[in-house]
């Protein structure tokens, strides 16, 4: 169960980058990203009503707290440096912040066997080389990696943080729900300090038409990153949080192969390398 529900994150992720790597070409990356929360907030919300979740309010949702804190940072980083550079470089890099959740892992106990070892060696490996990682040319370049530094060491704690949020289905879908509020409040006020500093809420070329007109894509990118979290805590639970942080790190060949197919990004010699790895990886860490 926790390859399947970490897969399973690997492809909402990826899928989640995609989208939101194409709607910030055209609208500012806060205001993607508190759009594509606050729909998350109100479906998650219906959930926690639903199921009763209210219930399981606890200390341990300060997690969720926290992982909604340092999301919006992590999320707008990772927008931006989709925007300067190619989405097929990019997103592999952000991938590095497997190295946060998988620490966390060791120190609380995890021992992977032997095979699952060899098997987070060549995925992790695999995912570096897939994108083809370029840290020479133009200061657009040099920039986009350092954004996605910053990013990477973002999802990695928000990983971590949120499989310590709760421990049964309802209180996840709690813990999610508190994550996104905050995850919506910390965002709204990074977009209301931009505006009043003369940034842009809205696209030049089309202003809030663009923003409803793209309400479909921005839905799927919040509740997708919403499932994403809520599969990796599933996995983070039913097995070593090793296994689980690194399998669902897979996302950025998702993400490259998306752009490969949509935007007809080619993949070099390494990346298509580094995709294989990274499947070689993954069959390592199922088996073990």
């Amino acid at each position: 169960m926790t390859a399947l529900f970490a897969l399973a994150t690997s492809l909402l992720w990826g899928l989640a980058d995609f989208g939101g790597g194409l709607l910030t070409r055209r609208t500012p990356a806060l205001t993607v990203v508190v759009v594509s929360q606050t729909i998350a907030v109100v479906v998650l919300g219906a959930l926690v009503v639903a199921t009763g979740g209210w219930s399981e309010a606890g200390p341990q949702l300060w997690y969720a707290v926290a992982a909604g804190a340092v999301g919006p940072v992590a999320m707008l980083a990772f927008y931006k440096a989709l925007a300067l550079g190619p989405m097929g470089v990019v997103s592999p890099l952000g991938s590095l912040g497997v190295v946060v959740p998988v620490s966390v892992g060791l120190l609380l106990g995890d021992r992977p066997g032997v095979l699952q070892f060899a098997g987070i060696g060549v995925a992790v490996a695999g995912v570096v080389l897939a994108g083809g990682p370029e840290l020479r040319g133009a200061p657009v370049r040099r920039q986009a990696v350092l954004l996605t530094l910053v990013a990477a060491f973002g999802f990695g704690a928000v990983m971590a943080l949120i499989s310590e949020a709760s421990t049964t289905l309802t209180g996840l879908f709690l813990a999610l729900f508190v994550q996104r509020v905050t995850n919506v409040a910390v965002g709204g006020a990074a977009l209301y300090a931009s505006v009043k500093r003369g940034g842009r809420a809205l696209s030049e070329d089309g202003g809030i038409r663009v923003v409803v007109g793209a309400l479909p894509a921005l839905a799927f990118v919040g509740l997708a990153d919403v499932a994403a979290n809520g599969t990796y805590a599933l996995a983070a639970q039913h097995g070593p949080v090793t296994v689980a942080a690194v399998l669902a790190s897979l996302y950025p060949v998702v993400t490259a192969l998306a752009a490969r197919g949509v935007l007809k990004e080619r993949l070099r010699a390494v990346q298509a390398a580094g995709a294989g790895l990274a499947l070689v990886g993954t069959v390592l860490l199922a088996a073990g």
